[in-house]
């Protein structure tokens, strides 16, 4: 069994949580993720079942998108509603202060990762140290958000949403802050639901409830879905049967050969396929003039 399961992850469960629930359903030992999402935090978790597994190091960096719920008024040591609560003031700010200052979180920035993350400093991890009560200075990493929109905001409860769409490493939960921060009253993330990942959608995913149903009615087949569907956003090249043979078995393919390769950059990725099957990454090797092999998924697909 090898392909990709788009889970629509529950609030309280961990990645590896759902990692563990959906190799016991499907009695798979080769099952991995594509990136962790918060515990509180649900919506869409693409799962790397079987072969695919070996997709975990190479996902392509497509924007996540996300609806963030918050609050203004409060700050919490995790930065959201599950943590100590720091801090809590009356405001009444309307929709249009909010608006107004959100474009400072847009494009390019650099974001500075919360103390409770899986960030590692020094070989520990950031969360390990906040739970010890120890705050550490973050060096601030450069992250990118494609779109930042308020949709509701409720004047009474001082509570909105947010629709973001930003690149793998940001932290919605920091976005948020800085935001109580820009207004000079806090904020906390209070619910997080991740509506696209890795070019998967909430419409793609399924519960782990709906996957052990389709599981015991033989049904597996109709969501599971093909390990090169999370490549997607790379080019691709089919190549000849005696060159199928040759990138399989780990041999590099003359550019000379690929009309098809012609014009990529060094260093690009490309899908290639053989033999009506999709046989795995290559990559562009201007230097030597050939594609050279990434990563085989040939074998078991």
């Amino acid at each position: 069994m090898n392909g990709i399961l788009v889970i629509d992850k529950k609030s309280s469960f961990t990645s590896f949580d759902v990692v563990a629930i959906v190799r016991g359903i499907l009695r798979e030992k080769k099952i991995g993720h594509s990136g962790t999402l918060d515990p509180m935090a649900t919506g869409v978790l693409p799962i790397l079942v079987g072969n695919a597994a070996k997709a975990q190091s190479l996902l392509p960096d497509t924007d996540k998108k996300y609806d963030a719920d918050f609050r203004l008024g409060m700050t919490t040591d995790t930065l959201d509603i599950t943590g100590r609560v720091l801090s809590e003031v009356q405001c009444s700010f309307a929709a249009e202060d909010i608006e107004a200052i959100i474009p400072q979180f847009c494009g390019d920035i650099m974001q500075v990762p919360p103390m409770y993350s899986a960030v590692q400093k020094n070989g520990v991890r950031l969360y390990d140290l906040a739970r010890q009560g120890i705050e550490i200075e973050r060096e601030a990493r450069p992250v990118s958000v494609a779109e930042l929109r308020l949709v509701s905001f409720d004047a009474q409860s001082q509570s909105g949403r947010l629709v973001i769409s930003c690149s793998k490493g940001t932290y919605i939960r920091v976005i948020c802050d800085d935001i109580g921060k820009a207004l000079g009253c806090g904020c906390v993330m209070t619910a997080l639901r991740r509506t696209a990942a890795c070019g998967f959608t909430l419409e793609d995913a399924v519960t782990l409830e709906q996957l052990q149903t389709i599981k015991d009615e033989g049904r597996i087949e109709d969501v599971l879905r093909p390990t090169d569907s999370i490549f997607r956003c790379f080019g691709e090249i089919t190549v000849s049967e005696k060159q199928a043979v040759r990138f399989s078995n780990g041999a590099a393919l003359s550019l000379d050969r690929l009309k098809r390769a012609a014009g990529y950059d060094d260093g690009t990725l490309l899908r290639v396929y053989g033999e009506g099957k999709f046989l795995g990454l290559g990559i562009i090797d201007t230097t030597c003039g050939e594609l050279k092999m990434k990563k085989n998924f040939s074998h078991g697909n």
